[in-house]
């Protein structure tokens, strides 16, 4: 299992790289790569602010969940935090599992829960000045397919 939270730019080809090797259990590895945009020229800079300490353990026991949910060999989270340019990667996640479908799944349980409950504030910079930024209402219902009991397929 592998967390960090991080300012610096990332390169998401190579943390894939350094994720998947050494997994010769995994029968298929997915990655996810979220990238700041710019919204039509709207937003100039993201930015992202955490508590260090605080943030770290609740994304390390959100990977304990999903290795134990969906069976998962690996996970991988990298976290943005602090100014973030449009194009530049905010978040990577990578999984690993002995079948595709747990993989899948504990990725896309990752990435609900990162978008919607992790402790992350942001804030979005644009020609009007800088707001604020809640989850939408669809990143709120995208968790609720994980409320229910259920076992991977």
């Amino acid at each position: 299992m592998s967390v960090t939270v991080q300012t610096d730019v990332f390169d998401a080809g190579a943390a894939l790289s350094a994720f998947s090797l050494g997994l010769p259990d995994a029968g298929g590895v997915v990655s996810f790569t979220g990238i700041a945009r710019n919204d039509g020229d709207k937003t100039e800079m993201l930015e992202l602010e955490a508590y260090p300490g605080f943030t770290e353990p609740w994304i390390e026991a959100l990977v304990k969940e999903a290795r134990a949910r969906f069976d998962l060999i690996g996970a991988m989270v990298i976290h943005r935090v602090g100014p973030i340019l449009p194009g530049e990667a905010i978040v990577f996640v990578a999984t690993a599992a002995a079948h595709r479908r747990q993989a899948f799944e504990g990725a896309d349980f990752l990435m609900d829960h990162l978008k919607s409950r992790a402790p992350f504030w942001k804030k979005e910079h644009g020609p009007g000045g800088a707001r604020w930024i809640e989850p939408r209402q669809a990143d709120y219902q995208d968790l609720t397919r994980w409320t229910a009991e259920q076992t991977p397929r």
